[in-house]
């Protein structure tokens, strides 16, 4: 069933939330988490080990693609330094963010890994996990890529690396970016997920709910008063209304530009038709 966010459930909660009944902005504080040794915050309880990250309190509500994008260069930039870094961070981002920003959307499994050198410099000690995948589908990435082999990370967790369960038996959803010698980088700031874990309206996204909205910009809300600055905007509530980053409208909806250039959120289903685009929000 389709339509625009914002039932009277979530209105309901929308009114508890106003009335101060609502979690605080997260403090982002570093957590260890057991399941990979990664500094973590309880921004996402919900994550799968393969995206167990930190979060730091830089991150803040509505951070652009941009300043997201500026941190990753930097994160990258201290490959090259000999100075270890204490921990990886990434700013708060719904998933259709993360697909917009990678230029590369595939379905694969892991056939087997390998650490290899991070650069071909005799003098650099860094090193890399080069997966050996078996492609599925490609969501995104064809006018760069037709079939992609091996995706590569960093073997420092510190440094954003991945750590994924090469059995050829888990499917993974792999976002990343491709270099200029066309190699394949994933990190802990990419959307990786386990097929499994994803919705049903997540996996239907892929093929192009999502994309119909990159043009749009996703605002992170942690608490009220809280509401959108343009028309090409909408809020993203889960941590406000249930103190999770991954929860329903995460996991649901997707923010669609309209044929008018405001942008809202639509639950998933079908592919939503021509005249939804001309149709106001309930």
């Amino acid at each position: 069933m389709s339509g625009c966010f914002g039932g009277s459930e979530h209105r309901q909660r929308s009114e508890r939330a106003a009335r101060g009944e609502h979690p605080e902005h997260p403090e982002h504080p570093r957590a260890s988490r057991a399941s990979a040794g990664i500094p973590s915050i309880p921004a996402r309880p919900s994550l799968s080990p393969v995206r167990s990250m930190s979060r730091a309190g830089s991150g803040s509500p509505g951070r652009s693609p941009g300043s997201r994008g500026a941190a990753l260069v930097l994160a990258l930039a201290l490959w090259a330094l000999p100075a270890a870094v204490s921990g990886c961070s990434c700013a708060p981002a719904h998933p259709q963010q993360l697909l917009c920003d990678a230029a590369l959307v595939i379905r694969a499994k892991i056939s087997s890994e390998k650490v290899v050198p991070a650069s071909d410099d005799p003098l650099d000690s860094h090193k890399m996990i080069r997966y050996e995948i078996k492609q599925i589908k490609m969501f995104k990435g064809f006018e760069k890529l037709k079939d992609v082999q091996y995706v590569y990370t960093p073997f420092d967790s510190s440094l954003c690396g991945v750590k994924l369960e090469a059995n050829n038996k888990k499917q993974y959803l792999l976002t990343g970016q491709i270099l200029s010698d066309g190699k394949v980088l994933i990190h802990l700031c990419n959307y990786i997920e386990p097929w499994d874990d994803l919705s049903l309206s997540q996996k239907k996204s892929l093929n192009q709910r999502y994309q119909m909205g990159c043009g749009c910009k996703i605002t992170t809300c942690y608490s009220v008063p809280c509401s959108i600055t343009a028309p090409n905007e909408c809020l993203w509530t889960d941590w406000l209304l249930e103190r999770r980053l991954q929860g329903h409208q995460a996991r649901h909806y997707a923010c669609i530009r309209r044929s008018d250039g405001t942008c809202s959120w639509y639950r998933g289903g079908p592919p939503p038709e021509k005249e939804f685009m001309d149709i106001s929000e309930p």
